[in-house]
């Protein structure tokens, strides 16, 4: 039996492949001291590009890996590489968390980065 948690992160899954339409997936984890991003093809099943605020890059600029500052840094970031790897459409998916607060500020960073979404 699923828990509340993993119905809620395979019924958001489930509609963002389904809004996709052959777009790469830039999927968002949030602990409580950092924050990670990665762009999949869900179709080829491989990570296109990641950024995390545990890269030396990120922890030099930020005081904290827990904060709005560091989230759009990582946004940035992912957004630079993702648009190396070739990769600019892609549809955005949070998870079990709330497009809010950190998850908002990595979302706008990849936005500003070049991403669209």
């Amino acid at each position: 039996m699923a828990t509340t948690t993993e119905r809620r992160v395979a019924r958001i899954r489930r509609s963002v492949k389904r809004a996709a339409h052959g777009r790469a997936r830039l999927s968002v984890f949030r602990s409580s001291k950092h924050i990670y991003a990665q762009v999949i093809d869900d179709k080829a099943g491989r990570t296109l590009a990641a950024a995390s605020s545990l890269e030396k890059a990120v922890r030099e600029k930020l005081k904290t890996g827990a904060d709005t500052a560091a989230a759009g840094e990582v946004g940035k970031l992912l957004a630079e590489r993702a648009v190396a790897a070739g990769v600019t459409d892609v549809v955005f998916d949070r998870g079990r968390f709330l497009f809010h607060g950190r998850v908002k500020a990595l979302a706008e960073g990849a936005r500003e980065g070049g991403l669209k979404f």
